[in-house]
């Protein structure tokens, strides 16, 4: 099988990035390698990308401990692309949204990347923040797993990173009455407040998040969206009304923590006594949510009346760069790496 090649594909190598040692807490540059490659070779059913977003997210920290082997390049979510192709099913020009992220070029099957849809007046990164794994996180966790109902308050942990800043928008859409979170400083508490409509916001610094949700929302919460762990999800515990549920879908409070499990929370039984429901979930099991999600959000994206939340890193060369940076808390929404313009 001949393969159709687009001639915009300036270089011959390939840069990757490669996790070279395992970190203990706090991961730093050290730990990754920048590597030079040739460019992968089309044979027959698969087709090269050229990446033009990658996605930097939470659970690629818990991801260093093990699952990602040493010395290979890394998984992710990435948007590339294709530049040169020997599958039927991917044509050159085709925008394609696949897993083989933390490089500037990618070897995909048919069956491991998908082409997304062009919505007009709609950036293709809005794949990796609303319309993507991040919006579909939020979007899972508040109809399907805490079956937000209209009236309801909400506390949302973390509620400044990507699924926090989704999860808020989506929650007020959605019809919930009081949506209180918690972030890491005053600064990112007044965005939650003064730009995503968030009816109050806490710097979890300022004292013990239990104290300080009872204050923000002090006649109780009827629904947790817990991206943290530890103490944020000890506090929704404490604060939510009999028969309240969670959402649990992230614990960034022990990435980098050497106490594992942490001690928080310690009132577990409270979730027997209040007949509370307390229920994980991860993304990938409902991706056939997807169409629901996409066909809620994108009238409203293109109206106006919801944007993404996002931070956006210059640069292949700054992906680590990114990473640590989302790691310490440094993004506002969604932290994405723009690799080349978009097509």
């Amino acid at each position: 099988m001949s393969a159709a090649t687009a001639t915009t594909t300036a270089t011959a190598t390939a840069l990757t990035v490669h996790q070279v040692s395992r970190p203990t807490g706090m991961p730093s540059a050290d730990d990754f390698s920048f590597v030079a490659e040739p460019l992968p070779t089309v044979v027959p059913g698969s087709a090269l990308v050229e990446n033009v977003y990658l996605s930097v997210d939470p659970y690629m920290r818990e991801a260093m401990d093990g699952s990602w082997a040493l010395n290979t390049p890394l998984e992710g979510r990435a948007i590339g692309r294709v530049v040169e192709s020997a599958a039927p099913e991917l044509a050159v020009g085709d925008i394609v949204f696949h897993r083989r992220a933390w490089r500037t070029h990618a070897l995909v099957t048919p069956a491991e990347s998908r082409i997304l849809p062009r919505y007009e007046g709609v950036p293709l990164r809005t794949h990796l923040s609303l319309l993507g794994g991040t919006g579909l996180t939020a979007w899972v966790g508040l109809t399907r797993i805490a079956a937000l109902r209209p009236g309801e308050s909400i506390f949302i942990s973390s509620a400044a990173g990507g699924v926090g800043t989704a999860a808020g928008q989506l929650a007020r859409l959605l019809g919930a009455g009081r949506i209180v979170g918690s972030t890491g400083s005053a600064t990112k508490a007044r965005y939650l407040t003064q730009e995503l409509g968030f009816d109050a916001a806490f710097d979890y610094h300022d004292g013990a998040v239990t104290d300080l949700l009872a204050k923000a929302a002090p006649e109780g919460i009827d629904v947790g969206f817990d991206n943290v762990g530890g103490e944020h999800l000890e506090a929704a515990i404490a604060t939510l009304r009999d028969h309240g549920r969670i959402a649990w879908c992230g614990a960034v409070a022990q990435y980098n923590s050497a106490q594992r499990p942490p001690a928080a929370p310690r009132n577990l039984y409270d979730v027997v006594h209040k007949s509370l429901r307390l229920q994980g979930f991860l993304v990938r099991h409902h991706l056939d949510a997807r169409s629901e999600l996409e066909a809620f959000l994108v009238p409203r994206l293109r109206s106006g009346l919801v944007a993404p939340s996002e931070t956006v890193t210059q640069g292949f060369d700054r992906v680590v760069e990114a990473f640590l940076g989302m790691l310490r808390g440094e993004n506002t929404g969604k932290a994405i790496v723009q690799v080349l313009p978009e097509p």
